[in-house]
């Protein structure tokens, strides 16, 4: 007798060996043309898994968290099936699931192309109709070299060859498909019902240029068409609202290849990264902090010193003057440290608030740049607060509480806190990152925040932290700000204050950030309002036209009082329609066109019409003044 535990706590008797399938079918049949998958003891198992002893057990249906992944793996295997049908020869190599789908590469005597696709796609939902049962087997390393070998897949037996020889591999198959994997897989391929073949790519084999261009072919798997739908539908908003092509459109930035991943700002982009930057200044002195400034190349012996060298030194770039090698700084915790150790501390002056808008250089891979979201050159709203190991719960709180109110008065209404835990490479030992990661969680308690996701080995290298991700307005979560608790750095780097025993101590350090990456803020801004700025933040305010030449000189004259009032307004006299103007001055997105004809230039009035087309009527310039000052203000 056997006794199956559910997550509900019930128990399930058998007198024989049973699959989860079963146990699923003992339970209702619907539940049973549910299941994809198992969890056994914590361990995803698939449905066929034969459970032997007394054991816990959760089904897994498409309503679970694990089933998007089991789902997206099965699919990229159904990918590998359909190319093998439809293109004999084909070698399949590594086919992952990644963040919102999966992709496979394949070896062939042609690059795969975007005309290959719809085939392609249309044989996987041949071989869903069909749906063939999904099997899995164990062969040892060499049976299993020797078994791909035999279909001609050399390129998985390499792969299986560079596994030790005393591992025992699983293979599944489906129909006359078989395939390397780990596992768990659905059990048909008729609970794969909701894909899509995205693009091809190319991809050398193993990472490697040395090494052949495969074919890479993505695709994304959901759990229904509902959210298929929903993804492809976000895919053509995030297309429209890219913050390359809007960039350009209002001529905000540019990137060229002379300085790859980093950013040339024009007028109108510096206009905005400048509303951005004095906000959070403000929002600096508001809080406390004081504003201090490093240099960008330091000796490689300081970052030696605070154990980046060790840890993270690939992503630096380094130059060199008299023998001496320099790093230019990839981050600015470093150089604040040094301030803090310029002068003596007692404990009555902590905590101490430094900031800075630190410009930071990161030898990021050129595959990995993407416009200004992802760049080498950056510039981020860095603090570090120096405090005493029980200040650190009042600290972390009052970031959070700042952090949240920026996000809401930029227009992010949904963020999301996760908790990044200890890596595997580290400083310091486990008590220290107990005591880390227990004061993080017990400040986001008294900030009364209830619920956070925890991220095993994600945190950096000197310390755990508190990530903040935020939600734009077509459903992406983009992580955004942190705060790190680092007791190592300080130590690390002689930074000591006096206690109220007279003795010397090392200070808790806190690293913090809210918008993080300016560069990548501002992309983020210009994607969740598709350039479509508030008025706060709009390069350009207000632009005043005129009708005709009679009115040029008013126009200027209220464009002049408005800018001298510190708005950012321009005056449009070019000899052209009026109608044409509001039409430019619409594409270029400025939230306001006052129009100024002969009946407003007698009134001493203006016609103001909003970027949406709306016609707000005839108001004195103090009336619009104060109608923006309002905007601007909220």
């Amino acid at each position: 007798m056997i006794e199956i535990t559910l997550p509900d706590g019930s128990k399930r008797p058998f007198d024989h060996a049973v699959t989860v399938q079963e146990v699923a079918a003992s339970i209702g049949a619907g539940l049973a043309k549910a299941t994809l998958a198992g969890k056994v003891d914590g361990q995803l198992v698939d449905a066929s898994h034969v459970m032997d002893h007394d054991a816990s057990l959760a089904i897994i249906t498409d309503k679970s968290p694990e089933a998007l992944e089991i789902l997206r793996h099965s699919t990229a295997h159904l990918l590998a099936q359909a190319v093998q049908r439809l293109y004999p020869g084909a070698q399949v190599t590594i086919g992952p699931v990644i963040e919102n789908g999966f992709y496979y590469d394949f070896a062939y005597e042609r690059p795969f192309t975007p005309e290959d696709l719809d085939k392609i796609q249309a044989e996987m939902e041949a071989i869903v109709k069909q749906d063939l049962p999904v099997s899995r087997s164990v062969k040892s390393r060499d049976e299993a070299v020797a078994f791909f070998r035999g279909l001609g897949e050399n390129y998985k037996a390499e792969i299986i060859e560079s596994i030790p020889a005393d591992q025992e591999l699983s293979l599944y198959s489906q129909g006359e498909f078989t395939d390397l994997c780990r596992g768990p897989h659905v059990p048909n391929t008729g609970k794969l019902r909701a894909f899509k073949l995205m693009k091809v790519a190319g991809a050398y084999w193993r990472g490697d240029s040395n090494n052949a261009m495969l074919t890479r072919v993505y695709g994304t798997a959901w759990t229904n068409d509902k959210e298929l739908k929903a993804y492809l539908h976000q895919l053509a908003e995030a297309e429209k609202r890219d913050h390359r092509r809007i960039g350009k459109q209002l001529d905000l930035f540019h990137q060229q290849e002379e300085a790859p991943g980093m950013v040339f700002w024009h007028p109108n982009g510096w206009s905005l990264w400048q509303a951005v930057e004095q906000y959070v200044r403000g929002v600096y002195r508001k809080s406390g902090y004081q504003e201090v400034r490093g240099p960008q190349i330091v000796d490689v012996s300081l970052w030696k010193k605070s154990g980046h060298w060790d840890n993270y030194k690939e992503n630096m770039f380094f130059t060199e003057s008299e023998k001496r090698t320099y790093a230019v700084k990839p981050m600015n915790c470093p150089g604040h440290v040094q301030i803090y150790n310029a002068g003596l501390h007692s404990y009555r002056d902590l905590p101490i608030r430094y900031a800075e808008f630190g410009s930071c250089h990161r030898n990021e891979p050129s595959g990995a740049l993407h416009g200004i979201m992802r760049v080498r050159a950056f510039t981020q709203d860095d603090g570090h607060i120096f405090c005493t190991e029980a200040q650190i719960e009042s600290e972390v709180t009052a970031f959070h509480q700042q952090a949240m109110k920026v996000y809401d008065d930029f227009g992010f209404e949904n963020v999301a806190m996760k908790i990044a835990l200890r890596p595997e490479n580290r400083l310091g030992s486990d008590e220290v990152w107990d005591r880390a990661e227990h004061a993080l969680r017990s400040a986001l308690r008294s900030a009364g925040v209830e619920s956070w996701e925890e991220l095993p080995g994600e945190g950096a290298f000197y310390g755990p932290k508190i990530e903040y991700h935020m939600k734009d307005s077509i459903g992406r979560a983009w992580q955004v700000g942190t705060m790190q608790v680092d007791f190592m750095m300080p130590e690390r780097l002689g930074a000591e204050y006096v206690d109220e025993h007279s003795t010397k101590r090392h200070p808790v350090m806190l690293h913090r950030a809210i918008v993080g990456s300016m560069e990548r803020f501002i992309g983020i801004l210009i994607e969740h309002y598709a350039g479509l700025l508030p008025a706060w933040l709009a390069p350009v305010q207000a632009v005043v036209l005129n009708i005709t030449d009679a009115q040029a000189d008013y126009t200027a004259g209220v464009a002049r009082e408005l800018v001298e009032k510190g708005f950012r307004v321009k005056s449009d006299l070019r000899n052209e329609k009026v109608g044409y103007k509001i039409r430019e001055h619409t594409l270029q997105k400025v939230p306001y066109l006052l129009v100024v004809g002969d009946r407003e230039k007698e009134q001493g009035m203006v016609s103001v019409r909003t970027r949406a087309g709306e016609d707000l009527g005839s108001m004195s310039v103090a009336e619009f003044t104060a109608r923006l000052e309002a905007e601007t203000k909220r």
